[in-house]
């Protein structure tokens, strides 16, 4: 063996900063882009919003020389970015101060932001309000408060009555006594320690302790979660019409008296694409409202093109900042164009679910969308991840148009995706007779009339998916 020299050439691909910045903007859904883009605004000074632009301030911008468009595109071109017309993102600042709306005098009046947010109570906020109004005294106001802070959102206390004890540094009949007394506290049912207390606190306000509801409660919640009425009718010694009476009756408690207080609040989806039917075809629009529109500060940009001497350290910094600006705007527009192909070629694939619903939704997978767009699976996989597109039948998650299909049983048939199935079972059970309820056997046979050829197991996975209770605990005696 000797030791020597070779020279060898490959070709790699390798992922550089910018690449890796393009396929993370790819996948970030509506809201992380926004902030995202923030972010490098704060951080790169060239990185400016023309949403705050004035129209005098684009109709400036459009004055420029062709001396000066030359230096910018050597300047692109410096920065290996041919392909980019980076100049089409910036406007000339030759504005001077702006006037506001309001003078400073009347801003001065004008109460602050903040002053005028408004904050729903929380469930705990509530029951102190209610502790501070109740004869107890100091100590009892302390175990109360420390009871009400071991409430969950749902209206149960979440620690035992010894625990405490140990915290307040007080006997557990203490504790007792001051836990009745939240027991009374708006809403109904509050600091139970379980659903039977919850309810039993409940039918006590009623005034219905010592009935049969309160006797069902108490021995038969498990009869009644089941639907067994004739049991709970034998036991307790009554006739089922008395059984089902009280049943409705216990349906409408509240077995979470702490959801009225929930903090959790309805998120407003904005979709990223919208799908419109114009002369007979769908066409499919980028959402691009609210998002900050970047340009190239006009200050900077005068100074990179500047004939004047500038510190290297300061040009080489700009010029960084520069590229740095161009790869997020190329991006940027990458994202966007990658978004808009897929989004019309799901349209295209689902043009029967736009028309009819979910229905006639077809079955689809990355491949099939990736080779019509000519691009890779990963990258359709991206583009589809945390991204919402409004149709005629309401707004839906882009992952929702992928799903598995389903053999029919005719021949040349056309095969379902497994959602419309599951649309079709969720129809069969809201139509049909409560009081005898279809078995998932029975909806098997009654998916064969419709050609479509499932296993018992799926009908219960998918039932299972959609909510839906079994035969058993649907049922009703009339």
């Amino acid at each position: 063996m000797r030791a020597r020299l070779d020279l060898k050439m490959t070709q790699k691909l390798i992922m550089t900063p910018q690449l890796q910045q393009a396929i993370k903007l790819l996948q970030l859904s509506r809201l992380e882009l926004t902030q995202t883009i923030n972010q490098e605004m704060l951080e790169n000074p060239l990185l400016e919003d023309t949403a705050s632009d004035s129209p005098e301030e684009e109709t400036a911008s459009a004055t420029l020389d062709g001396e000066t468009e030359k230096r910018e595109e050597e300047s692109s071109e410096r920065s290996d970015e041919l392909d980019l017309k980076w100049e089409d993102y910036y406007t000339d600042d030759d504005r001077g101060d702006e006037g506001g709306s309001y003078s400073a005098a009347s801003s001065e009046e004008r109460p602050s932001y903040e002053q005028t947010l408004t904050k729903a109570a929380s469930l705990v906020d509530h029951l102190l309000w209610q502790l501070g109004l109740s004869s107890v005294t100091e100590k009892e106001k302390e175990i109360g408060t420390v009871l009400v802070g071991n409430i969950d959102d749902n209206g149960y206390l979440g620690a035992s009555l010894e625990e405490i004890a140990q915290t307040v540094s007080s006997p557990v009949e203490s504790v007792e006594k001051v836990l009745k007394v939240i027991q009374g506290f708006d809403p109904t049912g509050v600091g139970a320690r379980d659903l039977k207390e919850c309810l039993l606190i409940q039918t006590a306000q009623l005034g219905l302790s010592g009935s049969l509801v309160d006797a069902v409660i108490r021995d038969h919640l498990e009869d009644l979660e089941k639907k067994r009425y004739q049991n709970i009718a034998k036991c307790c010694n009554v006739t089922l019409q008395e059984v089902l009476h009280a049943s409705k009756v216990i349906e409408h408690l509240e077995p979470k008296p702490g959801r009225p207080f929930s903090s959790s609040e309805n998120l407003h989806i904005i979709p990223d694409v919208f799908v419109v039917k114009s002369e007979g075809k769908y066409v499919v629009l980028l959402n691009d409202d609210g998002l900050p529109k970047l340009k190239i500060s006009p200050f900077y940009r005068s100074l990179l093109r500047s004939k004047e001497t500038v510190a290297e350290t300061t040009k080489t910094y700009l010029e960084e900042k520069f590229r740095s600006a161009l790869w997020l705007v190329r991006s940027i527009e990458q994202r966007n164009r990658t978004i808009q192909l897929v989004a019309e070629s799901i349209v295209n694939f689902q043009y029967e679910f736009m028309e009819k619903g979910i229905s006639c939704l077809k079955p689809l997978i990355l491949k099939q969308v990736a080779d019509d767009i000519s691009m890779h699976e990963s990258t359709v996989s991206r583009v589809t991840t945390n991204k919402y597109m409004f149709t005629p039948q309401g707004i839906f998650e882009l992952k929702f148009f992928f799903n598995s299909s389903l053999p029919r049983v005719g021949n040349g048939a056309e095969n379902l995706s497994s959602i419309a199935v599951r649309e079709m079972i969720r129809k069969m059970v809201s139509e049909e007779d409560p009081v005898r309820p279809l078995k998932d056997q029975e909806i098997v046979e009654r998916l064969k009339q419709n050609d479509v050829d499932i296993a018992r197991r799926t009908v219960t996975k998918y039932r299972a998916w959609l909510k839906i209770p079994p035969a058993s605990r649907r049922k009703r005696p009339f």
